[in-house]
């Protein structure tokens, strides 16, 4: 059920929990979003399939198909790849936020949650996602046998095309538009999730070792400055306008 203007942003929330999703779904058309609400994973990704939201708020633990699953099949197709999505959860370990960004998720919150904290990260996330693709941003980024196309969220390593999640492409850029300078993992934290995300530095780990998978040989050049964090191997990298 689609609420307010069409040019609003739309989210679609997809939460079991009947009080908390009238909570959402209030809070949200109130602040002018146009929301769809679902209350399975399965009704949640025939949602998002055919209306290919702005954002999701989806939970992980969710009846049958859970968020995971979720996440991954949203990420995994074209027309929707791009949905920016928050998870939510009653749990807190470290294990699920890992779990969660890996499956491709921008961000996470952990239940309870303030109305105020979930707004902040839902603007967060949105902001994030209209700067990508915004005129302003720069049109390749080519360093060291890399090529990233920022407004078609696209990666060439060695001239062949990689698919990177959100958090992983938003990583890439931070450290290939830098070569040479190392990040410490809490500046990669606030860099790609702009200090919101309830990450750890070990999540921050994961997040490089699937990188380097994923770039094959190129993925060596994301290197591992002991006790510090991590940069790209510096070359000279080039931004093209």
């Amino acid at each position: 059920m689609s609420e307010l203007s069409s040019d609003a942003p739309a989210i679609l929330i997809v939460e079991d929990e009947p009080d908390l999703l009238e909570l959402l779904r209030y809070n949200l058309v109130r602040e002018g979003y146009r929301v769809q609400v679902a209350d399975t994973g399965e009704e949640g990704l025939r949602l998002a399939r055919a209306a290919a939201p702005d954002l999701m708020l989806l939970d992980l633990m969710l009846p049958a198909m859970d968020g995971l699953e979720v996440c991954k099949a949203i990420k995994s197709r074209d027309r929707t790849s791009r949905t920016a999505i928050i998870m939510l959860t009653a749990k807190g370990e470290e294990a699920d936020i890992v779990r969660g960004l890996e499956a491709g998720a921008d961000d996470y919150i952990t239940k309870p949650f303030s109305p105020r904290v979930l707004l902040a990260r839902i603007n967060s996330v949105l902001r994030r996602r209209q700067e990508e693709q915004g005129s302003g941003s720069p049109r390749t980024i080519e360093a060291a046998s890399l090529t990233i196309d920022p407004e078609r969220h696209e990666v060439l390593a060695q001239g062949k095309p990689v698919p990177l999640t959100a958090t992983e492409f938003r990583l890439l850029v931070v450290l290939a538009t830098r070569p040479g300078r190392v990040f410490t993992r809490q500046q990669l934290i606030e860099a790609v999730h702009e200090g919101y995300a309830a990450v750890t530095d070990r999540s921050v780990d994961v997040q490089v070792v699937a990188l380097r998978k994923k770039l094959g040989s190129v993925g060596n050049n994301i290197e591992t400055v002991r006790g510090v964090g991590y940069r790209y191997k510096e070359a000279h990298a080039t931004v093209e306008s």
